[in-house]
């Protein structure tokens, strides 16, 4: 299928500042500096296999476009499946403010008619975020986003943690519903809990590998930033960046992802280890 945004080869490759590069950073980075580290090394590393300076991603369930402004930041084409209208609106808002409209596409869909809309084995990585938790079928939402890579791409994953829901719950006081959140098959706390399902890192690693990926790195996403409180990271001078160096140092440690609030998995087709 092809791109219509898709913009001529000689387009030179943008300056925009991504999430990580900004002067000044905020609260919010601290939900998405660990993820986009990994996102970002792991185009990087895409770009010098393949030779190509820009690539082809897909960001299913982007919405508008915390990631895929960004991408396109880096000089890539990128492509956002998302079933809300008004997410995808907004996507097109933001992506013209950062100026990079033209390697921005917003289609309207979802994760199981995702070859309604796509092609499959056409993208060097697929993002796949926030997704799993509200599919009926996790497992088809991951071998549909694996159908989409091309032989050697790779697979940006991240949802909901159960430890840290469990850990979040404990720490307000909520200790019934924090066994019940242990004890449920979903991981839920109960029937008022917005999230419809949560992972621990080895069922998302087991859906990776059996969708045919090897697993490049897993890592604990937000494990102190939704526990500290607010007032002194927002008041405390260096707070953000101090908080920003504990996240990554932890994020890779395998006795922090227990109780991460997200869990990201890196995973990348066996072209992609041997290129």
């Amino acid at each position: 299928m092809s791109d219509p945004m898709r913009p001529p080869a000689s387009h030179p490759r943008p300056q925009t500042a991504s999430p990580r590069s900004e002067p000044s950073r905020s609260r919010s980075a601290l939900r998405t500096a660990v993820v986009w580290d990994v996102l970002q090394d792991a185009l990087d590393r895409r770009v010098k296999a393949t030779g190509r300076q820009t690539l082809d991603v897909l960001d299913t369930g982007g919405g508008s476009g915390n990631f895929a402004v960004p991408v396109a930041g880096l000089g890539h084409r990128v492509t956002v499946v998302d079933p809300s209208p008004n997410a995808l609106f907004a996507l097109e808002r933001r992506a013209a403010e950062a100026g990079v409209a033209e390697r921005v596409r917003g289609v309207q869909g979802d994760a199981r008619g995702l070859f309604d809309v796509v092609e499959r084995g056409g993208y060097d990585a697929v993002l796949c975020h926030g997704v799993l938790e509200y599919v009926d079928d996790p497992a088809e939402g991951v071998r549909n986003a694996v159908a989409a890579l091309r032989a050697d791409g790779v697979l940006s994953l991240l949802a909901a943690g159960l430890g840290g829901a469990v850990l979040a719950r404990a720490l307000a006081g909520h200790f019934t519903e924090a066994r019940q959140a242990l004890a449920d098959p979903d991981g839920r706390w109960g029937t008022g809990d917005p999230v419809p399902r949560r992972f621990t890192a080895e069922q998302l690693t087991g859906l990776v590998e059996a969708a045919g990926l090897r697993i490049g790195a897993v890592h604990g996403v937000r494990v102190f930033a939704d526990l500290v409180p607010g007032v002194l990271v927002d008041t405390e001078p260096g707070a953000v960046d101090a908080l920003l160096k504990l996240e990554a140092a932890a994020a890779e440690l395998a006795a922090f992802h227990s109780v991460a609030t997200q869990l990201h998995v890196l995973g990348e087709t066996r072209g992609a280890e041997e290129s």
